[in-house]
């Protein structure tokens, strides 16, 4: 998949660049070297230290005073750490980059954990991803990057630094053009109503890019005491090709009831989009619904532990590194960063 940077007049590349530095803690190396190579460069070097008791520590083994600094770290749970144990690190080596004489620290994170809960819901809830940026601002981060967030309002208001959230609607356009034939008839899906304004900006994307008119809908989503119902659609999706688009796919049940509700009424092919693919233990059940023909997520989380004949037969995986690279090139050198989500 080659991915396509849209013209910018603003853009200096690097020949206005600040000094700058670019390390990854270990869990997220594998994705920080894609993001180092498409810039030409290597991951700095860093010490991390698990010891006995359950501690740890985490520095930099290269100076980083007066330097313009990037922490690539996704915050999701795998085998290794909890999402709680990746978000105590990262907030402890960002201050200790400070401690250091950073001039800024940008904090690169794929996945933002704690995302979701973005309001109460309940009496007495705890609103935690408000919480989450306060503690990131509380070790003085600058910037903080990341793709996607489940509720884009209450994200930039969170968080009183630079906020950045990129979308990944071009590169799924890209792949999409490469699959679809030239009659199908397309219908862009949201599987809630709370995702219509989401799905909505990638329909118009993907109509752009095939030159063609692409319908909308989306299904009826109840959600009671933790159970998820409701299968009316709204929308035509007899005899066509359906796009599900959501941030995230977790245990599936979301895409794979919107899927089979999709199969119930005529629809040809149905697709799964989703910028992470979480997927929880009970995700590979759910997803292999038998209306649903692929899934499509992109690399900010590791999908590797998933069962290798699942991965080969139902799960698309697409590279976002190249965009975090170009964001982070931008920042540096003072390019734009609307101009790249292409945010109209």
């Amino acid at each position: 998949m080659i991915f396509v940077i849209p013209d910018d007049p603003f853009i200096h590349y690097f020949s206005n660049r600040k000094n700058m530095r670019i390390f990854a803690l270990h869990t997220s190396q594998d994705f920080a070297e894609k993001v180092a190579d498409f810039l030409d460069r290597s991951l700095d070097s860093l010490e991390e230290r698990n010891f006995e008791d359950g501690e740890h520590k985490i520095r930099p083994l290269v100076s980083v005073r007066d330097e313009d600094v990037y922490v690539v770290h996704a915050l999701y749970a795998d085998e290794r750490e909890s999402v709680n144990d990746k978000l105590c690190k990262l907030l402890f080596f960002i201050a200790t980059l400070k401690d250091a004489g950073a001039k800024r620290v940008t904090a690169v994170v794929p996945y933002l954990c704690y995302a979701r809960k973005d309001r109460r819901t309940k009496a007495r809830d705890p609103v935690t991803s408000r919480y989450v940026a306060t503690l990131f601002e509380a070790v003085r981060v600058d910037t903080i990057v990341t793709i996607e967030v489940h509720n884009l309002q209450a994200y930039q208001n969170a968080f009183h630094c630079q906020s950045e959230n990129l979308v990944a609607y071009q590169l799924f356009v890209s792949y999409f053009l490469s699959v679809l034939q030239k009659d199908e008839q397309v219908v862009v899906m949201s599987p809630d109503i709370g995702g219509v304004k989401r799905a909505e900006q990638f329909r118009d994307r993907l109509a752009k890019g095939l030159a063609a008119d692409v319908d909308m809908a989306f299904m009826e989503k109840i959600r009671s005491k933790g159970i998820v119902s409701g299968e009316t659609v709204v929308g035509n999706v007899n005899r066509k090709t359906v796009i599900i688009i959501d941030d995230l796919i977790n245990s599936g049940s979301t895409i794979a009831r919107a899927a089979a509700a999709c199969g119930k009424l005529g629809a040809l092919k149905v697709y799964a989009v989703a910028t992470h693919g979480v997927f929880n233990k009970k995700a590979k059940e759910a997803l292999r619904e038998k209306s649903l023909t692929s899934i499509i997520v992109t690399n900010t989380v590791n999908t590797a532990t998933l069962d290798e004949t699942f991965f080969k037969n139902k799960l698309v995986v697409l590279d976002v590194s190249p965009l975090f690279a170009e964001t982070i090139r931008r920042l540096n050198s003072g390019g734009s960063i609307v101009s790249l989500m292409d945010i109209e």
